[in-house]
């Protein structure tokens, strides 16, 4: 396919475009919007051995079990052409070694499009996707929507478990980091106190459940565009209750539900200083009749959902 991001026919039933037929280059002549999907399939970081590395295949082919319509809002995908760009080549390397190609990689699947989304692969993909926006640090903005903090010690080497810290260290901000879904019992105190002394704005489970997660990511948005110039989001599917995603190892009791993750996507996806997101910690050699797949799919479809909407704002 045409970097131009041309369209495509539809097989089929032309009637119920499958998303991904959208995803391999079907659009409408009237397509606004662009979006870039990447495969970024790391897994060498991943305290947890396991095969994060398989998702990226794992989604795109799960796609065919999906339409492109909202019915929810009225929104239509086909309003949006849309890059699969394949996959960067790092699920054997190192993640210090990954660091510089997957910025390059992000940096030029961002070129042409509103919004990018990087299909992960383990979350250590998160700071150099970070880095992909191509700004100074201290203008970025983050957000996680994560059951934990991803602060541990960098004194062990670069993880899925350090990312943010990473980023700290780099210089971005704590003011500038949101995390949002933080489960009971899957964080330590001691992290914790890390996260506040760094001024990192921290809501947990059980905040989103009393305020509701839609208003929770709704007022994190609103933080982060009053002072960030551009906002990259972090979806650990692992943020969803365990029995909605035991594809990943790090999922826990009382997480959210795959409607509130497609909820909150499509909120993010409407903002249009979300340039980046990514979808990490899948791993499909422990899913179970595709549940934590399918609801990755659901993740993706409702961002750019919200991506669909950025024409109405």
């Amino acid at each position: 396919m045409d970097d131009d991001f041309s369209s495509a026919s539809v097989p089929g039933d032309p009637s119920w475009p499958r998303a991904s037929e959208w995803l391999g280059g079907w659009h409408a002549p009237f397509a606004q919007r662009k979006l870039s999907v990447l495969g970024v399939p790391s897994n060498t970081g991943s305290i947890t051995p396991g095969r994060c590395d398989l998702a990226p295949a794992a989604v795109r082919e799960s796609l065919y079990r999906f339409s492109t319509y909202d019915i929810e809002f009225g929104d239509d995908l086909a309003s949006i052409a849309a890059y699969d760009r394949g996959d960067l080549d790092v699920a054997r390397v190192g993640v210090a070694e990954a660091f510089q190609p997957i910025v390059e990689g992000v940096q030029d699947a961002s070129k042409a499009a509103d919004a990018l989304v990087l299909l992960g692969g383990d979350n250590s993909i998160t700071r150099a996707g970070v880095h992909g926006l191509g700004l100074d640090l201290s203008k970025c903005g983050l957000l996680t929507l994560d059951a934990h903090l991803d602060l541990r010690d960098l004194n062990r080497g670069l993880t899925n478990g350090n990312p943010v810290r990473a980023l700290l260290r780099d210089g971005l901000p704590g003011r500038n980091i949101v995390q949002v879904g933080l489960q009971p019992f899957a964080n330590s105190r001691q992290y914790h106190e890390v996260a506040l002394d760094a001024g990192i704005t921290v809501c947990s489970r059980g905040e989103c459940q009393r305020l509701g997660l839609e208003a929770v990511v709704e007022r994190s948005l609103a933080q982060l565009s009053h002072h960030c110039e551009a906002i990259y989001v972090d979806f650990d599917i692992d943020v969803l209750d365990r029995a909605f995603a035991p594809g990943c190892p790090g999922a826990r009791p009382g997480g959210i539900t795959p409607a509130e993750l497609r909820s909150a996507a499509r909120l993010c996806g409407e903002n249009s200083k979300v340039r980046i997101a990514d979808l990490v910690e899948v791993d499909p050699d422990r899913d179970l009749a595709s549940v934590t797949v399918y609801a990755t799919c659901m993740c993706l479809l409702g961002f750019a959902s919200g991506v669909a909407r950025r024409k109405h704002l």
